[in-house]
């Protein structure tokens, strides 16, 4: 992993916390958290406050996610916002919570100005003890304040000062005129600069979690499913009405086209598709030459063509589909079926654009391994965990790779593989402008059947 981090690859955006008077902040928030402190003199943090370093002090890298639920968070500065979310166990953590800092950005730029901030998502379940509990999870609140109850307390106040406003005698009442300025004392004029902080309560309807060996929860979509990357009889009977395992490719396939959730990529409007599938290929064969053993040199395209030339008809299956479709996108070849059952199927989708395209593409990165830089960019913790099995050759090259290819330019490597981000403009809707319709495949069979063939039906 050492070679990542170098790299910049692994705990990069970090945040770095070595001024004395944070790191009392810091410590402030943590012993209220957790009733720990650090000794550290320097250290970095992520998004939510959480850092490797206190982790590896503390023996402990969930001591602000304790029970893999319900994350805790240290905000010393809004610039966390842009960092990463380290060791998540959902989907939805960093997202809800860049958005809570973005929403309260002025507040918390007064606040963190003086003190750290401290909170937790709450979502009412405090342990998961069984799948089931996954499904209780409905809603994320944030509930945050500093260490020293400025929140709160300018509630308070605030709840005063409406006293003092309408009640007749309030003019004479004096222990209410102390409270207020033993309290504006602490908070300042909350009349003028009110410390209030909004948007905090998120529905989290679709999610991933890395609990039971990794489960993808889809609830908002028209065909309700939950997806099971690991054991799936362990699960036992869920509140909902479809349960898939990984291997059951077919259900899958089907559940994501009859939901709207994914495309063709070369079917993806301003996708460069002949440029997505010939990366797709390097990454299978440097994964091929690999396993076998063999030379591939720097990894240069050059050089892995002679690999294929080596490997002939031994050549792996998703190599030789991918080729087909990359002959058809480029040199008018024939239009080659691959079906949900071939092992290059998932390799030739992308989400569809929509609130769940992140979420869709994280599931087609796991279903879709030997894309390593869709792995890195949609599922960095299979990435991480997938990187420390790799024989030493295709570590060297896949890190290479993306800091060359990847590091450079991240915002356009996204948009060329997965589509633009969110409009921001209303009149368009959260994902601009409708699509115009997509190239049509050849006429003939394959218009009555789909663009990949027949999708099965249960065997019985």
């Amino acid at each position: 992993m050492k070679r990542l981090i170098e790299k910049g690859l692994m705990f990069g955006n970090l945040i770095r916390v070595d001024s004395p008077a944070l790191i009392e902040r810091y410590n402030r928030a943590l012993k209220q958290l957790s009733g720990k402190t650090t000794a550290l003199t320097e250290f970095h943090i992520d998004i939510s406050g959480y850092s490797p370093e206190v982790g590896d002090e503390l023996g402990d890298h969930l001591y602000l996610n304790p029970n893999g639920c319900n994350r805790q968070f240290i905000l010393l500065s809004t610039e966390q916002k842009s960092a990463p979310l380290l060791a998540a166990k959902f989907s939805m953590s960093r997202s809800i919570l860049r958005e809570f800092i973005e929403a309260n950005e002025a507040q918390l730029f007064s606040l963190t100005a003086r003190d750290a901030v401290a909170g937790e998502l709450e979502d009412t379940v405090y342990e998961l003890s069984t799948p089931a509990r996954l499904f209780d999870i409905q809603r994320m609140v944030v509930v945050a304040d500093t260490t020293g109850n400025h929140v709160a307390e300018a509630e308070k106040l605030a709840g005063l000062i409406e006293q003092f406003r309408t009640r007749p005698d309030a003019w004479y009442d004096d222990v209410l005129i102390a409270q207020m300025i033993d309290l504006a004392k602490k908070t300042g004029d909350v009349t003028r600069n009110p410390v209030t902080l909004r948007s905090t309560a998120f529905e989290t309807p679709d999610f991933w979690t890395a609990h039971f060996g990794g489960v993808y929860v889809f609830r908002s979509v028209a065909h309700p499913a939950a997806i099971c990357m690991g054991d799936r009889s362990a699960l036992g009977a869920l509140p909902i009405a479809h349960v898939f395992g990984a291997a059951q490719r077919n259900e899958i396939a089907k559940f994501l086209e009859l939901n709207g959730l994914v495309e063709p990529i070369v079917q993806a409007q301003g996708a460069q598709a002949g440029a997505i599938l010939r990366q797709k290929m390097d990454f299978i064969l440097v994964e091929a030459a690999a396993a076998l053993g063999l030379d591939a040199g720097a990894g240069s395209r050059r050089e892995l063509r002679a690999v294929a030339q080596r490997l002939g008809r031994d050549l792996p299956a998703e190599f030789q589909a991918l080729a087909a479709l990359l002959r058809w996108v480029e040199a008018g070849g024939p239009w080659p079926r691959i079906d949900s059952q071939h092992p290059a199927y998932f390799y030739t989708l992308r989400a569809a654009q929509g609130p769940l395209r992140d979420l869709v593409n994280m599931l087609l990165a796991e279903l879709s391994p030997l894309d390593v830089r869709q792995m890195f960019i949609c599922h960095k913790e299979l990435f991480y965990r997938l990187y420390k099995t790799w024989p030493e050759a295709k570590k060297a090259y896949v890190a290479d790779f993306l800091e060359k290819e990847y590091q450079i330019d991240k915002a356009g490597a996204r948009a060329a593989l997965f589509g633009a981000e969110p409009s921001m403009n209303e009149a368009e809707g959260p994902w601009g402008a409708p699509r115009p319709a997509p190239r049509p495949a050849p006429r003939g069979p394959v218009d009555l059947v789909g663009p990949w063939g027949a999708v099965r039906k249960e065997r019985r």
